[in-house]
């Protein structure tokens, strides 16, 4: 069975494993899954929250103040997509 459609993949794959890997799959408008990082066969793989590192970097670097969020991405989103998008920045107040 085909994995389902997403917008974004995460592919891991391990040295003592390979061709085998793990796929995590999310859309725009879920949660970017946690996942183990693969390290030295011996070692604890940490479990890494991408979704907090990259709304932190977000934050401290400012970007709500450089991105014009009135205007639509490039390339355009899904209808769907745009309204989900447009509902969180609306509840976000970065757009009127």
């Amino acid at each position: 069975m085909f994995p389902r459609q997403t917008h974004y993949q995460i592919i891991l794959s391990r040295s003592e494993t390979r061709p085998q890997a793990k796929l995590y799959g999310f859309t725009i408008g879920e949660r970017i899954p946690s996942f183990p990082l693969p390290l030295q066969s011996e070692d604890t793989e940490p479990i890494l929250d991408l979704q907090s590192l990259l709304h932190g970097i977000y934050n401290r670097a400012r970007y709500y103040l450089a991105i014009d969020y009135h205007k639509e991405p490039v390339p355009p989103l899904k209808l769907e997509d745009a309204v989900w998008s447009d509902t969180l920045l609306r509840e976000q107040r970065l757009r009127t």
